[in-house]
């Protein structure tokens, strides 16, 4: 009977520090994903920043007023005069 006491508290005792080490571990886990995650909020923002520069310097290289002007400085373009426009219309059958 008492040997039956004895085992009951090792193993109870082994179960406690068995699920402490558990809580341990899961907490020490949850912490590293949590830094994980931070760094990729990051990098997230990070991009975003990226991204909205990128997209103000389309807006900047696409203006007419710039395309113009290069296609003029570069390739010697030019706006036709109204008599040298010829407009084609299609015919519908």
């Amino acid at each position: 009977m008492v040997l039956a006491r004895w085992l009951l508290v090792v193993v109870l005792s082994a179960l406690v520090i068995g699920s402490g080490v558990a809580v341990v571990y899961v907490k020490h886990e949850n912490r590293k994903l949590f830094m994980e995650l931070q760094s990729f909020y990051k990098v997230r923002d990070q991009l975003d920043e990226e991204w909205g520069r990128l997209l103000l310097e389309q807006s900047t290289l696409a203006r007419q007023g710039r395309v113009e002007h290069l296609a003029r400085e570069r390739l010697g373009m030019v706006v036709p005069n109204p008599s040298e426009v010829v407009i084609i219309t299609l015919m519908k059958w």
